[in-house]
Parts: structure tokens; sequence; C-alpha cells
């Protein structure tokens, strides 16, 4: 475990230190706080700070190992699903067993709640929760960091620069993955770096290439590393996205400016919003794991898109979205929900009129794409 000490989660015997230390960050407690009180955060942030750290105290003071720790963030989880989605499902998990190590992966809209909805869905399923790959360039802040690492999350290094780095830094974080999945500890990674801002989900080959490095020394072809492990794709649908404002004007900054520069703190109120704005209905579909007989990871990411692409669910939100935008094949949505349809109508009146096309792109762009991977209508 020496050659993982600098990305590997937390361990029991580190909870109580660790703890102690965020109890402590300034930081965490006006974030906690955003949460927990989000009206005295506005009114009197200093006295939510001292209360949420009594807080925070209070609840963590018995708190020894991790799975205490993840059973004191399933109720937050909970509120969460209860205050902010509508309605949760999910599909496919009848052809996982629990006790069996997986490889998730998914498509990626959301910073924390991706990651953090599968695994409160696995949960509750009957199976363990798996260890999370987060980059570090999401772990500035120090008590961002403790908190993923104590929530049985992985550092991926992306920071690393310098060819020798890069492909350290790869081939630690692909070797963590193999020994995890050898040692019966399921492991999310999302299909690429950085979110779908564009609702447009592909997998990077170069993310499968990477998951193989550990297995290079093992396999002759490629895909023998599909016999040795349990890859699954998980589709995680929002009707709503609760940043899908925040992204529409990233994207249009970045066509019209060819750059866009985060403003400090942006990645920490991207999780917060993310977590704390309405979603609508949320669905999760478990495809059963890859077993196909592949020559390459281009061959793979195809397997993976088409998996995940027809594993979501396409919401009134994103139907009237590519009807607006000419999108063909449109397939039936059902109703709206009346909260939804007026959350949706108002993003649309209040985006200035340069926003507009990529915020519908989010949006219509699933359509698009299930009709580029021949994912018919009906299906």
């Amino acid at each position: 475990m020496q050659e993982f000490e600098s990305i590997r989660p937390y361990q029991d015997e580190e909870v109580e230190r660790v703890i102690a230390g965020l109890v402590r960050d300034h930081g965490l407690r006006r974030a906690a706080a955003r949460f927990l009180l989000p009206r005295l955060a506005r009114i009197a942030p200093a006295f939510a700070d001292r209360l949420v750290g009594w807080i925070l105290r209070r609840k963590t003071r018995r708190m020894r190992t991790v799975a205490e720790f993840q059973v004191f963030l399933e109720g937050y989880m909970r509120r969460l699903v209860e205050t902010t989605i509508a309605d949760l499902s999910f599909s496919g998990l009848d052809s996982l067993t629990p006790g069996t190590a997986y490889l998730f992966i998914s498509n990626h809209r959301d910073i924390v709640l991706d990651s953090g909805i599968l695994n409160y869905v696995i949960y509750h399923a009957g199976h363990q929760t798996a260890r999370m790959a987060v980059g570090d360039n999401l772990l500035t802040e120090r008590f961002a960091a403790d908190l993923m690492r104590l929530n049985k999350s992985f550092v991926v290094e992306r920071s690393a620069t310098g060819r020798k780095a890069i492909y350290q830094a790869m081939n630690r974080t692909s070797s963590y993955i193999r020994h995890s999945l050898e040692t019966g500890n399921s492991v999310w990674i999302a299909q690429r770096e950085g979110r779908a801002k564009d609702g447009f989900d592909r997998t990077d080959p170069a993310l499968l290439k990477m998951l193989a490095l550990a297995w290079r020394e093992d396999i002759e072809t490629f895909g023998e590393m599909l016999q040795r492990i349990n890859l699954v794709p998980v589709s995680i649908s929002y009707e709503l996205d609760p940043c899908d404002q925040d992204k529409a004007r990233e994207l249009t900054l970045l066509a019209r400016d060819g750059e866009y520069r985060k403003a400090p703190d942006e990645d920490l109120n991207s999780i917060v919003h993310g977590l704390l704005g309405f979603k609508g209905r949320m669905h999760l579909h478990f495809s059963a794991p890859v077993k196909e007989t592949v020559a390459d990871a281009d061959e793979l990411a195809a397997i993976v898109d088409k998996a995940i692409v027809a594993g979501l669910k396409v919401f009134p939100t994103q139907a009237a979205a590519a009807r607006e935008l000419g999108i063909d094949g449109v397939p039936d949505a059902g109703d709206w929900l009346g909260d939804v349809q007026q959350a949706y109508q108002q993003r649309l009146s209040s985006a200035p009129a340069e926003e507009l096309p990529q915020l519908l792109a989010a949006y219509g762009n699933l359509i698009r794409n299930r009709n580029e991977l021949g994912i018919s209508a009906d299906s």
C-alpha cells in the first residue's frame, strides 16, 4: 500500500484525527452552513459558522471508522434526495451480485452527485459502496480533500506535468484500481475527465488505456482485461441540471474568447449548487458487465458509449430542447411535472440570448447522441 499513500482513501485508524481537523476548518463550516442553515448563513455568517462547528463536533464525537462516517453522510444524502429530487429510480441492479467488486464507469454531469447518488443507490440495494475517483484539481481546499478521502475517494493526479510524471501518475491510478478490485472493493470512475457540460456523453479511450496499464504484463491483448474485471457502464439521468446555466455561460465564453478562466471557489460553488439545486426526476441504469471481445480501447469506448447513452432516460426537458433545436427522432418522454416545467421555462426565459443555444444543447444533445449511435426512439 505504500505506493498508494498519496492517493488512497483514509483508513479507520486515521478517521478520528482527520475529523478533528475538519471540525476546526472554517472553510468546511462555511460550506456546511450553506447546506444546513442557508438563511442563517446569509444573515449571520459568523454565528452560522460557530453553530455548524458545534453541530459537527456533536455529530462526530464518537466517530471512529470510515463506515460510521459514511452512515453519517447517508443521512444528509437522504435529506438531499427527499428535498431536491422529485423521484429517484433505478434499473439493472438485479443483474449485479452483492459482494462482487465492479468497475462502474458512468457519464459525468455533476462533480460530487454522480458518484454520491450511485453509492446511495447501491448501498440501499445491499451492495458495498464503491471507491470513487476524484481529480486533484478539485482538491485545492484541504477540507475538500479530507472529506473526499474519508468518503472512500482516491485521488487522480491530473496536475502532474512532464511525460515521465504523467505516466507514473496514470500507472499509479491504474494499479490502485486493480488493487481495489482484486481486494473486493468496487470502484467508480467517470467516462472522461471533466463534466459533459454540453450534454454529449462520450467515453475517452485514453481513460480505458490508462485502466489497462496495471494489467499490461499479464495480458496479451487489450480485450483480455475485460475477462479479469466486471466493467459496468452506468447511465445517470437528470431531468434538470442545477448547474446548467453556469455550464452554458462557460461554453459560450469559451467559444467566444477561446478560453475560460475559472473564478476562485468556482468548483466549490458548483458542488454546493449541484447538491442543493432542484433536479426534478433522476434515474440510474446499470448495464450488465461488458464481456464482449474487443481489440482496443476505441472499440471498448464505443461499447461503453452505446450502453450509457441507451440507458439514459429521456425526460420532457430533453425532448422539448431537442424539438426546439430541430433534432429528429425525439422519443416519447411522458408528461411534465408542473414544478419541473416551470423551472425549465424560467431557465430559458432568463438565459441571455447568446447563451440560450448552449443551454438548449445541454438538454437536447442527448437525442442527437442517441441518433448518432443508432439508438432508436422506441428503445
